[in-house]
């Protein structure tokens, strides 16, 4: 259908009537995307800054992807690879292997429908190779919105108000975020501090950590801390859980953010969003010494791993470790004009971020750092009227992260990035 059969306003008043009203949408109606652009049904060509929440790192519709997804289609839809197994989850499986950052050989993966998930099993899989019960997430961290991983998010509204009691066996130590001066070394003193009053690091099972945090606010970890984090947890005989379900998958310029930290091996990697290329598609990824620990029937779901969503991850799995030097150019370019943006916009606390994957933090003033969510509140709604669509997160709601598609043209970005100025200023 197009923009011009579908009345906006017909379908949003349909949305309020049948639609929960849990879930938050803007004004938008979206009939067609391609690239770095959606189309709207109110006529409006939008340039895409937001990617579906990180889910389009190729841009929406890349043909190869879409090319794929047909052919697939063609021989079947749906199996469950619990009762037949196909190709497309294996090979999937065997890209995350030869892809994976982390510790071991002999590496391994399962597949599930979403990051949250795939979070989850990644915790029972850490439990069954431990034998431990406890999680120790950080401040600022979001891994979903189910009971475990809502209990590891650390962001009360929306995600948390009114809907404990929460999972029992989990605890939180600030995560380092230097524009707020935690350091690394306040971190790990934190870490042990909790091992000395809350946790016995004996009954810890793993640690759960984003590389960049996402909805917290696109905070990357300093250049120290994965390795610090590393030794503490080899210490203790601790799993490290990589959860880069927003930051992987290309995002930063390497298939993984991980790898822009050295001596920063993970036992799990979680992946997700772009990983499907638009499908819902996620996965734990780890050596066979901790993958095998659960019993067969133990890990599982009936649409984990579709084979439509597989064979569109096996295109993206193939084309995200050739466009590395393309994202990082990206990256560049974006950085560049942000920190000029910043000399003209007193608002922008800080430009932060790995390769493509930024944010601009948003404060009433530069000395006392006060967060400012309605400046960003206002600038996300001023540049959608300009066709300009933006995220906010962060635990105040005052950052601006950016989620461009890496095949973005200059002229795109560069169009974009005037929008989002006028927005601020």
């Amino acid at each position: 259908m197009t923009a011009s059969q579908i009345q906006p306003e017909t379908l949003l008043a349909d949305r309020e009537r049948w639609v929960a009203r849990g879930v938050s949408a803007p004004a938008i109606v979206a009939v067609s995307a391609e690239g770095a652009h959606v189309q709207g049904a109110d006529g409006v060509r939008y340039l895409d800054f937001a990617g579906g929440i990180g889910c389009q790192n190729l841009g929406h519709n890349p043909e190869a992807v879409v090319e794929a997804i047909h052919a697939q289609v063609d021989q079947y839809l749906h199996q469950c690879f619990m009762v037949a197994a196909y190709e497309p989850y294996v090979d999937v499986c065997r890209k995350l292997g030869e892809l994976s950052p982390c510790r071991g050989t002999d590496q391994k993966s399962i597949l599930f429908n979403s990051g949250a998930e795939a979070v989850e099993n990644a915790v029972k899989i850490a439990r069954a190779a431990t034998g431990r019960p406890a999680i120790v997430s950080f401040d600022r961290g979001f891994h979903g919105r189910t009971l475990m991983t809502m209990t590891l998010t650390s962001k009360v509204k929306p995600y948390k108000k009114g809907f404990g009691p929460f999972a029992p066996e989990v605890y939180r130590a600030p995560a380092p975020y230097p524009y707020r001066g935690i350091t690394s070394d306040d971190s790990i003193a934190a870490l042990e501090q909790l091992f000395l009053a809350h946790v016995d690091p004996a009954s810890v099972a793993a640690v759960i950590l984003e590389p960049v945090q996402g909805e917290g606010g696109f905070i990357e970890m300093p250049a120290d801390f994965p390795a610090r984090l590393r030794e503490l947890c080899d210490r203790h005989g601790i799993l490290w859980i990589d959860d880069e379900v927003q930051a992987g998958v290309g995002r930063t310029g390497p298939v993984w953010a991980i790898e822009h930290y050295e001596d920063a091996q993970p036992d799990l990697l979680v992946s997700g969003k772009s990983l499907g290329g638009g499908l819902p598609l996620a996965a734990v990824t780890g050596p066979a010494s901790v993958m095998d620990a659960v019993d067969p029937g133990g890990l599982g779901g009936t649409f984990g791993g579709n084979p439509v969503s597989c064979a569109a991850a096996n295109v993206v799995l193939d084309a995200v470790p050739a466009m590395r030097a393309q994202s990082e150019a990206l990256g560049v370019k974006l950085r560049a004009a942000l920190e000029d943006m910043a000399t003209r916009v007193e608002a922008i606390g800080e430009v932060r971020g790995l390769g493509p994957m930024l944010a601009l933090e948003i404060v009433r003033d530069r000395t006392t750092k006060t967060p400012a969510p309605d400046v960003v509140g206002a600038a996300v709604a001023a540049a959608r009227k300009e066709g300009l669509l933006l995220l906010a997160c962060g635990l105040h709601g005052n950052v601006i992260r950016l989620l461009p598609p890496l095949t973005i043209t200059d002229e795109e970005l560069d169009r974009g990035l005037k929008i989002l100025e006028a927005a601020l200023v």
